[in-house]
């Protein structure tokens, strides 16, 4: 069976909220995650898995211990796991992430805003 295509401004447009992340797909054991948000996330890494980030609308910066990255819309950055990290948009951004299936959105620092079973849409 050949699935359907994935409109990426409609599965953006089927949510509002910040810091919960989507998934729209899958493929070989990675998920295809989008998310939307605005403000400071919290600081955190990942033991064992590498994350894309690729801006769709919008800019943020990414935030590591010894530099920032800026990243606008049409690019994207690849946080190898162990490396702490923390997003921070002034405005809303709209965010296509590419990881291994399982990945919880706070990795090591847990908290209110883990999200530990993303909503498939």
């Amino acid at each position: 069976m050949i699935p359907d295509k994935v409109v990426i401004a409609e599965k953006f447009a089927m949510f509002q909220e910040h810091w919960s992340p989507k998934i729209v797909g899958e493929l070989n054991g990675q998920h295809v995650k989008l998310v939307k948000f605005q403000g400071e996330f919290v600081w955190h890494h990942h033991d064992h898995e590498d994350e894309l980030f690729l801006v769709v609308s919008g800019s943020f910066e990414m935030q590591f211990r010894d530099r920032t990255v800026p990243l606008r819309a049409g690019e994207f950055l690849i946080v190898p796991r162990g490396v702490a990290h923390r997003p921070v948009a002034a405005a809303e951004v709209s965010v296509l992430l590419f990881e291994p299936a399982g990945t919880v959105n706070t990795g090591s620092a847990g908290g209110d805003r883990t999200v530990p079973d993303p909503e498939r849409l």
